[in-house]
């Protein structure tokens, strides 16, 4: 199993394709925090990017992409220190259609926007940097240009099906945005930086593909081919913590899809995702989300 595919498919991960921006002249275009992490690519001409809490704008040229990782406000400009005007009016008054700022058109830009879990933003995004560029120039960059193709093929054309091509499309380009980040940038400790790691991500993935199995720390270090006293080294400075509680805390977030998802009682919950019994899962899903499983559940469907 891919632990990347698996986070993304169970964790809800979603994502909305924008409408394209078109600008020309002097413009600006002030854009409030997303939601979850925020996609766009500079498909021609060139502009500028002013992110809260990022200290120096950056200039975006043609075929540069970037991804935004936290919820805050950012500008984009053809001058960095020109005043943005808001971007909903700008979009609503587009009806879907390509949005337009300033005079002309001789910059265009394509955007999506990607909403999580509280728990997949914790495992994806909060050991990221706020900004991920991505310039044009650089051999990252043409892993993500197909899938740009594509997207404004989608949009161009709008054949059947084309939104949900493209919103598909838009997490091929989230998933090659944090390859690309994982292959070029140091990584904090934590998940991501766990599949960084080439020992540990296959501990991760057998973890994965059997996550139910009674998993030691010496079977696993059997299945990547290294000692005990390795893995589990090599583990807790990737990720944080020791293999058996990441597999603790991955069981949980199983079960708690199982919860979301279906109505399975809650003791067979318990043996599917690797638990003895009702009261052991019980017990460690209460310690690791404050809620027991029935509690869970109960809060879930008040709030549907």
């Amino acid at each position: 199993m891919d632990p990347l595919e698996d986070v993304l498919a169970l964790l809800d991960a979603t994502s909305q394709v924008s409408a394209g921006l078109a600008a020309g002249g002097r413009w600006a275009v002030r854009f409030p925090p997303p939601a979850g992490a925020k996609f766009n690519a500079v498909r021609r001409g060139s502009c500028w990017l002013r992110v809260d809490d990022v200290p120096d704008p950056v200039h975006l040229g043609e075929g540069d992409c970037f991804l935004l990782t936290r919820p805050v406000a950012f500008t984009l400009a053809s001058d960095p220190h020109l005043p943005g005007e808001p971007a909903h009016p700008i979009f609503a008054a587009a009806g879907g259609d390509v949005a337009h700022a300033g005079e002309g058109d001789d910059v265009f830009l394509v955007g999506a926007a990607f909403t999580f879990t509280e728990r997949a933003r914790a495992l994806l995004l909060d050991t990221l940097p706020p900004l991920i560029h991505v310039p044009a120039g650089t051999p990252e960059a043409g892993a993500v240009r197909w899938a740009l193709d594509e997207l404004d093929a989608e949009l161009r054309g709008r054949p059947l099906g084309a939104t949900l091509v493209a919103e598909r499309l838009a997490i091929v380009m989230l998933v090659r945005m944090l390859r690309l980040h994982l292959a070029r940038d140091p990584v904090p400790p934590g998940w991501l930086a766990g599949l960084a790691d080439p020992t540990v991500a296959a501990a991760l993935r057998a973890m994965h593909a059997r996550p139910a199995h009674p998993w030691t720390v010496a079977e696993l270090a059997g299945v990547v081919a290294v000692s005990r006293s390795t893995l589990a080294s090599r583990f807790k400075d990737a990720v944080g913590k020791g293999p058996l509680e990441y597999l603790t805390e991955w069981r949980i977030e199983l079960a708690a899809d199982r919860l979301r998802r279906g109505d399975d009682t809650v003791a067979a919950i318990a043996r599917a995702v690797g638990y003895s019994s009702e009261s052991a899962l019980s017990v460690a899903f209460k310690r690791t989300t404050g809620h027991s499983p029935r509690a869970y559940r109960s809060r879930l469907a008040r709030a549907r």
